[in-house]
């Protein structure tokens, strides 16, 4: 029977630290584990990830080819309807009133509304996608749902350009003919 006096942590819970430097007969004297000489032996000596001693690396060896959309990707704020749920009866939800009550952090371009979990009251959502199951729910229960227009580095993404008023332009000149010279024997 296990009482105060008589526990013991498990077997191979607790290890013994391995004392280096303390003398020839210890195991780890001399050298400590280092070795002789060298790079690694030295303090501060520590060679970085994916260093090939000088030579030109495989990373760098390896051809770059085609298109990689990493770069591009856009990251959407997801929320669930159970975690509008929590929001009072009559509430506009947000992106700036979200990031408030900290469900949404980070960069993000818009948020996105999934439909996990229930609604019961009506809530007014401003969002930039919307899918099709929270939409039914969100109406069902009384709310409204209202699509942001999508956004692009420079502004709305369908947005047409002003069409600039057309002046009455005198009509251009015709021009006059030009007579060749002729060629005259030398």
């Amino acid at each position: 029977m296990i009482r105060l006096h008589n526990l013991r942590p498990r077997p191979g819970a607790k290890h013994r630290v391995k004392r280096l430097g303390i003398g020839e007969s210890s195991g780890h004297g001399k050298t400590s584990g280092k070795g002789h000489k060298g790079q690694k032996a030295r303090s501060g000596g520590s060679i970085r990830l994916g260093f090939e001693g000088g030579q030109m690396p495989l990373i760098r060896r390896l051809p770059k080819r085609g298109f990689n959309n990493a770069a591009f990707k856009k990251h959407y704020a997801v929320i669930n309807l159970d975690d509008l749920s929590q929001f009072e009866a009559g509430s506009v939800i947000n992106e700036q009133m979200l990031r408030e009550s900290k469900h949404v952090r980070g960069k993000v371009v818009g948020l996105k509304i999934l439909g996990r979990g229930e609604l019961t009251h009506g809530l007014t959502i401003e969002a930039d996608k919307v899918s099709e199951s929270a939409r039914e729910k969100i109406e069902k229960a009384g709310g409204t749902v209202t699509l942001k227009e999508p956004r692009g580095p420079n502004g709305p993404r369908h947005a047409q350009p002003e069409a600039k008023p057309v002046s009455a332009a005198p009509p251009a000149k015709a021009k006059k003919p030009v007579a060749k010279k002729k060629k005259t024997a030398k």
